[in-house]
Parts: C-alpha cells; sequence; structure tokens
C-alpha cells in the first residue's frame, strides 16, 4: 500500500497537534524553571484557549467531513470537534481549580498540567481515530497521563495506591482491546473503521469477529466505568487528588463513550452485530440496568462525598448506555446523548470543584461531618452544590433534567416494550439517586459544624463554581441552542 503525505493534513488536525508541541513546551519550562509557581497552569489555560479557538474555526469550516487524512488514520468530523470542545472546557476547568488546589496541598508542579494536556491530546486522537492503531494510541496517551496524575499527590498513600490500582486494571483492559483487534485484523486484514466495516458486515456469525468484538467493547466498558468493570472507580475517585477526580468523571466519561459511540455507530453498526442472541444491544441494555443500579444503591451507603460521587457517576455511565443503546437502533438520535455528555460533565466539574474547595492543607474534608455547617458560613457556594446535587438528580431547571429528559424521550420514540422498561428503571433509579444528593444538602443546612471550615481562597475557583452554576442554569432554561449544536455533531465515517 502506498502511502503519501499530504501537508494539507496537518492543517486540518492543527488543535490536536498544536494541544500536543503545547504539552511538551509547558513540560519543557517546568523543567527549566524548577517546576514550582502558579504560571504553569495559566500557561496550560492559553494553550487549551488557543485550541479552542482552532477547534470553532473547524467546526465552521468542516460542514462536510474529512475521512482520508493520512491515509485513513484520522477523520475529522462535527461528531469528533463537538467532544474535543468538551475536553478543552473541562481542561481549563480544571486546570483553574488546580491551580488553587496545588498550592495549598503543596505539590505545585508544572508537570502536573503538562500530564493535564497530554491526556486531552490523547482523547481527542481517540475520537478522530479512523483506525484501529491511531484509536489505541489515544487510548494509551489519554491513560498513561492519567494514571500519572491520579498517582500524583506526593507523600499520599492512598494516591498512590489509587494510581497503581487504575493502571493495573487499565493495563487488562488494553490486552483485552488489543486482542480484540488483531481477532479483527486477522479476519480482515485491515484496521481501518471503514473497510474493517464493509467486511464484517457480510461476515455474520464469524466466531472470531464476534469474539473480537465483545473483546473491544468490555474494553471500552472498563474505561466507562460499566459494571461489573467499575471496581477501580470509587478508590480511583477517592484517591487522586479532587480536580483529578472531577477531570476523570468529565472528561474521561466523555472520551470513553464518544469513542465507544464511533465504534458502535461505525464498526459494529451493521444488523449482524446489533440485534440477535449475539448482538451488543441486548447486551448493553442488560448492563445499562445493572450499571444504574449497582450505581445508585452502592452510593446509598457513602458517607465519604468524593466515593458517593464516585458511584454516582457509574450510575450515570449507565444512564448514558441507554443513549448508546438508542443510537444504536438510530444513529440520527446522537444529539440526545451529547447534550447528557456536556450536561453531566459541566455539573459534575461543579460538583468536584465543590470538593476541592472546601479543602485546606493536607485534609480534604471529604466525609458529610465535614461539611456540617457550610451553608451557614458559605451560603453561595451551599447553593451551588445544592444546584449540582439537584443537576446530577434531574430536578429543574437544572441541565440534568433536561439531559434525561431528551436521552429518555429518544429512547421512547422506539415502539419497543424493552426500551420503555428500560426508561422506567432510569426513572426509578433516578428517584432512588435523590436520597443520596440529599444527603450533603442536609449536612450543609442543617446540621451545626463544631468550626467553620477553612477553604480555598482562591479566586479562580470561584470562577469554576461561578462559570459551572452558571452553565448548568443556562442549559436547563435554554437548552435549545446546545441541543441544535448537538444534533450537527454526526459522523462522518
Amino acid at each position: 500500500m502506498s502511502f503519501s503525505l499530504n501537508p494539507a493534513d496537518f492543517v486540518h488536525l492543527a488543535p490536536v497537534l498544536f494541544l500536543t508541541v503545547w504539552a511538551c513546551l509547558v513540560l519543557l519550562a517546568s523543567a527549566i524553571g524548577g517546576g514550582h509557581g502558579r504560571h504553569y497552569g495559566l500557561l496550560a489555560i492559553l494553550g487549551l484557549i488557543l485550541s479552542g479557538l482552532g477547534v470553532a474555526l473547524s467546526w465552521v469550516q468542516h460542514v462536510q467531513p474529512a475521512t482520508d487524512l493520512f491515509a485513513g488514520m484520522m477523520v475529522v468530523d462535527r461528531f469528533a470537534l463537538f467532544l474535543d470542545m468538551i475536553f478543552i472546557i473541562a481542561g481549563i476547568l480544571t486546570a483553574l481549580v488546580a491551580d488553587a488546589y496545588l498550592e495549598e496541598h503543596r505539590f505545585t508542579e508544572g508537570e502536573f498540567f503538562a500530564l493535564l494536556l497530554l491526556s486531552i491530546s490523547g482523547m481527542m486522537m481517540m475520537v478522530h481515530a479512523g483506525d484501529l492503531v491511531m484509536f489505541v494510541i489515544g487510548l494509551e496517551t489519554m491513560s498513561l497521563a492519567i494514571y500519572a496524575l491520579v498517582a500524583s499527590w506526593p507523600g499520599q498513600r492512598r494516591s498512590a495506591e489509587a494510581g497503581f490500582k487504575y493502571f493495573l486494571m487499565g493495563a487488562v483492559a488494553s490486552a483485552f482491546l488489543l486482542y480484540g483487534i488483531a481477532l479483527l485484523y486477522g479476519v480482515t486484514g485491515t484496521t481501518n473503521l471503514a473497510k474493517l466495516a464493509g467486511v464484517i458486515n457480510g461476515k455474520a456469525g464469524e466466531p472470531l469477529v464476534l469474539v473480537g468484538m465483545f473483546m473491544i467493547l468490555g474494553a471500552m466498558g472498563f474505561k466507562v466505568a460499566l459494571v461489573p468493570f467499575h471496581m477501580w472507580t470509587p478508590d480511583a475517585y477517592e484517591g487522586a487528588p479532587t480536580p483529578v477526580t472531577g477531570f476523570m468523571a468529565a472528561a474521561v466519561k466523555a472520551a470513553g463513550f464518544g469513542a465507544l459511540l464511533r465504534l458502535v455507530a461505525g464498526l459494529f453498526s451493521a444488523d449482524a452485530w446489533t440485534f440477535g442472541s449475539t448482538g451488543w444491544i441486548n447486551i448493553f441494555w442488560v448492563l445499562s440496568v445493572l450499571t444504574m443500579t449497582i450505581g445508585n444503591i452502592s452510593a446509598l451507603r457513602q458517607n465519604n462525598v468524593k466515593r458517593m460521587l464516585a458511584y454516582s457517576s457509574i450510575a450515570h455511565a449507565g444512564y448514558l448506555l441507554i443513549g448508546v443503546v438508542v443510537v444504536g437502533l438510530d444513529p440520527s438520535q446522537m444529539g440526545a446523548v451529547l447534550f447528557y455528555v456536556v450536561a453531566y460533565a459541566v455539573t459534575t466539574l461543579g460538583a468536584f470543584a465543590v470538593v476541592a474547595w472546601i479543602g485546606s492543607r493536607d485534609v480534604e474534608r471529604t466525609t458529610l461531618e465535614d461539611w456540617y455547617g457550610v451553608a451557614k458560613h458559605h451560603p453561595a457556594v451551599a447553593l451551588a452544590m445544592m444546584l449540582f446535587l439537584f443537576s446530577l438528580g434531574g430536578l429543574p431547571p437544572t441541565a440534568g433534567f433536561f439531559a434525561k429528559f431528551y436521552l429518555f424521550k429518544a429512547a421512547l420514540s422506539f415502539d419497543s416494550p424493552q426500551m420503555l422498561t428500560l426508561v422506567l428503571i432510569a426513572i426509578a433509579n433516578s428517584v432512588v439517586s435523590m436520597y443520596y444528593y440529599l444527603r450533603p444538602i442536609v449536612a450543609m443546612y442543617f446540621r451545626e459544624g463544631a468550626s467553620a471550615p477553612k477553604p480555598l481562597t482562591s479566586f479562580s475557583v470561584y470562577w469554576v463554581l461561578g462559570i459551572t452554576s452558571a452553565l448548568v442554569l443556562i442549559l436547563g432554561m435554554a437548552p435549545d441552542a446546545t441541543l441544535a449544536w448537538a444534533a450537527q455533531a454526526l459522523m462522518g465515517g
């Protein structure tokens, strides 16, 4: 096979390439400057803003997708660009919180922000991948950076333990992914997604394709924390520095579901692999029920806010899996799923920003008892947290309400008793979840603390809380514009 390098391909992928180079520059500046100082966070934010401008320009230019970049290794379509913007916004908000958090907890290292940028560049490579080889490169770029970020808290044993557990589980998932890709390549002789889809469509009942498909989908189930691949989530979320936890819950989950949607709507979209006793859609129906139910029931028992939000993240993965099933039935329903991703990302970033804000040096204050009396001393932050928890629970007039409304509406658009049952189970789970979302609110408003908490005093954290609160309300009261953009974010190959 001949391959000729087209310089125009670099222009199409300028935001991804720029962010990768910028991450290296931040790392180099950290090495030269000694690694300490708050200017590395500002430098990372500048790079993210410039990359975001490139993504916005690319959105305007790519009304029609470009699917043959670098001999089909990469694609640029509005689906990937929409997710790119989610990653960049999540990165900016995370860097703003981390800037103050790292200084308070005495590990203001430039490497942290370089890893943050590298993880985002990996996410962008994942969702732009037109070939399984590039998909793996993007996935591992993201994963290795996240493993290091989880374990980045010096002197904290639980951080190192969480990073090590996450790394071991991730290595197993990567092995499954690579073996599944090897099986597909062995049957078809190609790793290009478009060519693979065309070949395996005519191989109904091929055992190697079936095994390879489920190995790949199982590996992605680990990345998005589906039951029974969720065991790493509570420990990793609790042990990681809180800004990293929020970034994982928002951006990493968005990247995982973005990649999963590209696989099921493109590679495994044929009826032979979607429906029937060996189709993935029936398996995902069951996993959706198990994930949302086990996630919510496990969260009921948690007194640690970070672990509670970790199980909440698992439950929301179950809700999002409804969207994956919907897209498998009708790819034109992608807009409702992407709107849910946006709403959840903004809400969870705000919630974890509050968790990061309430802690002080060497003590994160993550138990419910630590939150007693917060509303009395810090009413604005308590109000913001209540807004985020209501959004996670799906109460109006928040972003979470309309996210669930549009997702459930898309599922009910099919005249199917199975989809009706799935939506009813999801609604019941949403009702159950309100119990544990109300517990921090009760602690803040109706319990008296022994002493007033002394949280972070950085304006950057307050900016994040203000921005995320405003977005949760705007997406809840005026969702049409974002939903229209999400509806334009269709795949191009």
